[in-house]
């Protein structure tokens, strides 16, 4: 009852931020440099609440509340640097640390942080996506030969190699209703999808989307399965459908987001912004 209670107001809190601003249009949910330049990985967990890596410094997460104030959540071991976050079903955070060549899980009550997977064949775990059944899924970009590998992890934390000798691998999503896992290339500027079956193993790739300038960058999926993906260094969200259409481009106000996710009621996109080291917001249906 505590937890529903809290997500219930932590929603309603964000909600209220957004009074009077119109579908698609950007607004500031931060002040300028709270973030350092390797801002990434925006989340939201059980309770609603988002967090992004390095707050501050490189090497600490930070936890953002309604009123774009932010604060430590918590700092990583020495030498580890974060990227990607994901939730676990029971509420777990895991962080992609690229530097350590680690899945780092982090217990959200006591903040304590351990390797949850250390894998040394990973060129550096960039961004994850998870299944329902808490299957994580990780890119690895190996950004000096512009080339990249696509991961699998298990509940218990076996590592499986899907595919190497990819583009150079970046933003990661599976779609809401767990068929679909969605990779793209920041390089080559394609977005591939795989289906994906009961053992959630990636199977008949597929190109859906490719772009002729800038680059790609994080991806998520709305609850109705389209893809928002961001396009680094043009200063926009694209919205795609689940075969790779063109919907919509949410013009930002800087010009290098990272990543995004969405709100716990799906109803708001928030956007980690390199260029300024802030976290941008937008509303959608």
């Amino acid at each position: 009852m505590r937890r529903l209670l809290t997500a219930v107001l932590m929603c309603s809190l964000f909600c209220l931020s957004f009074a009077g601003i119109a579908l698609y249009e950007t607004a500031d949910l931060t002040a300028n440099n709270v973030f350092t330049e390797g801002i990434e990985g925006p989340a939201v967990d059980l309770d609603g609440a988002l967090y992004a890596v390095n707050f501050k410094e490189e090497g600490t997460i930070g936890r953002v509340n309604s009123d774009g104030n932010a604060e430590l959540f918590v700092r990583l071991p020495q030498g580890s640097v974060g990227n990607g976050i994901r939730f676990r079903p029971d509420g777990t955070m895991i962080v992609a640390d690229y530097k350590g060549h680690n899945l780092l899980s982090v217990d959200m009550k006591s903040r304590a942080v351990s390797i949850w997977v250390h894998e040394p064949r990973m060129n550096q775990p960039n961004d994850l996506a998870i299944t329902k059944e808490g299957i994580v899924f990780a890119s690895d970009p190996n950004w000096m030969n512009s080339t990249g590998n696509l991961w699998k992890i298990s509940q218990n934390g076996k590592v499986e190699l899907v595919e190497s000798g990819m583009g150079t691998t970046n933003g990661i999503e599976v779609s809401p209703d767990g068929d679909f896992l969605y990779v793209n290339e920041s390089v080559q500027r394609k977005i591939w999808r795989y289906e994906l079956g009961i053992d959630k193993d990636p199977k008949y790739k597929k190109l859906i989307a490719e772009f002729s300038d800038h680059g790609l960058d994080g991806m998520r999926c709305d609850p109705a399965g389209n893809l928002y993906v961001a396009r680094y260094g043009k200063g926009t969200i694209v919205k795609l459908d689940p075969n790779g259409k063109l919907l919509r481009e949410i013009t930002l106000k800087g010009k290098r987001p990272t990543n995004l996710t969405f709100s716990k009621d799906g109803k708001t996109v928030y956007v980690t912004m390199q260029d300024r080291g802030s976290i941008e917001m937008f509303r959608v249906e």
